[in-house]
C-alpha cells in the first residue's frame, strides 16, 4: 500500500488524531491529579518508564530492533533529556503553582519555539514575512495570556515560565532529532522506545537522589500516572506514528491546535478550574501565531 492510497483504514485518520489529541490533553489533567501522592521527579520517571514498557512491547511484537551504534544512543539520550526528562519534569512544577488548563494553553507555544529555533539553527529553512508575522501574533498571544497589558500578571509567573521552559525543550528536542537522528535506519517506533529508555534512566537517577517514597499510593493519583505513561507516553507513540504514516507529518501536527481545547474543558469540567476571558482570547491568538508561523508543504 502506497501512502497516498485511500482505505477503509486510511479514511479513519481523523478518528485517530482526536484520539490523539484527547490523550495528550488529558495529559496535564492526569498530571495535576498524581501530583496529590506524587512528586514531579516521581510522576516524570513513572511516565517514560511506563511508556518504554508500551513501546518495547511493540518494538518485540513487531520483531522490531532497538538502536546498537553508541553515537545514535548519545543522540537519543539528548533527545531524551530535551523531549522527556525536563519537560515532563517542568510540567508537574508548574502545575504545583497554575490550572491544568493554563498549562495546556502555555504549551501551545511549542510551535512558535520550533518554528523560531528552526529558522535559526537549520540552514535550508528561510524566514518569510508569513512565518515572522506568526511568530510575532504567537508571542503576542503569550503576553495577553499574562495580561501583561492589564499591568498585573493573572496566576502565578513563575508557573508560566515552568511550562514556557517546557515548550522550548520540545523545540530544542525535536530540532535536535531532525539534526542528528532522522535518516538512521531504525523505525520510528524504535527510536522511540529507546528515547523512553534513555529518559526512564535519566530520571531513575534523580528519582533515587532527590525524591522519598510517598507516604499514601490513592488509587486515582495511582491510576493517573499509569494513565499518563501507558496512554500519554506509550500508545500516544504509536498512534502519533501512524497517523503520519496514513496522512503525512502536516495533517499530523494539526493535532497541535485541537490539544490546548482539550486541556481546558477537561480542567473545567473535570476540575472545575477557570480561566479568565484574557487566557481563552490569548490561547486563541497563540493558535493563530502557531498556524501562521508553521513551515508551508513542498
Amino acid at each position: 500500500m502506497t501512502r497516498t492510497e485511500i482505505t477503509p483504514s486510511t479514511r479513519l485518520w481523523w478518528v485517530r488524531l482526536l484520539a490523539l489529541a484527547t490523550v495528550w490533553g488529558t495529559s496535564f489533567l492526569l498530571i495535576k491529579v498524581a501530583l496529590e501522592a506524587f512528586a514531579p521527579v516521581q510522576i516524570s520517571f513513572g511516565r517514560v518508564a511506563a511508556g518504554a514498557v508500551v513501546l518495547l512491547a511493540v518494538v518485540v511484537a513487531r520483531r522490531d530492533t532497538l538502536p546498537r551504534e553508541p553515537r545514535v544512543w548519545l543522540h537519543l539520550s539528548i533527545a531524551a533529556l530535551l523531549l522527556n526528562t525536563m519537560p515532563f519534569t517542568l510540567f508537574g512544577y508548574a502545575e504545583q503553582r497554575i490550572s491544568s488548563s493554563l498549562a495546556g494553553i502555555c504549551n501551545a507555544a511549542t510551535p512558535l519555539f520550533t518554528a523560531l529555533l528552526t529558522l535559526v539553527a537549520l540552514r535550508e529553512e528561510r524566514p518569510d514575512l508569513r512565518r515572522v508575522a506568526g511568530l510575532v501574533v504567537g508571542f503576542g498571544g503569550v503576553l495577553l495570556v499574562l495580561d501583561v497589558a492589564g499591568g498585573v500578571v493573572t496566576g502565578d509567573a513563575t508557573g508560566v515560565a515552568l511550562v514556557l521552559g517546557a515548550a522550548l525543550c520540545y523545540a530544542l528536542g525535536w530540532i535536535h532529532l531532525r539534526r542528528y537522528v532522522t535518516g538512521t535506519a531504525y523505525s520510528g517506533v524504535a527510536l522511540s522506545a529507546g528515547q523512553l529508555l534513555a529518559s526512564t534512566a535519566q530520571l531513575a537517577v534523580v528519582t533515587l537522589a532527590v525524591t522519598s517514597p510517598p507516604t499514601t499510593y490513592p488509587w486515582a493519583a495511582l491510576g493517573a500516572l499509569v494513565a499518563l505513561g501507558a496512554l500519554g507516553t506509550g500508545f500516544a507513540y504509536v498512534l502519533q506514528y501512524r497517523i503520519i504514516r496514513d496522512v503525512g507529518v502536516t495533517v499530523a501536527a494539526t493535532v497541535t491546535y485541537v490539544i490546548p481545547v482539550v486541556a481546558v474543558a477537561a480542567g473545567i469540567v473535570v476540575l472545575g478550574e477557570q480561566l479568565h476571558l484574557h487566557q481563552l482570547l490569548g490561547a486563541a491568538v497563540i493558535l493563530a501565531g502557531a498556524w501562521l508561523s508553521r513551515a508551508q508543504p513542498r
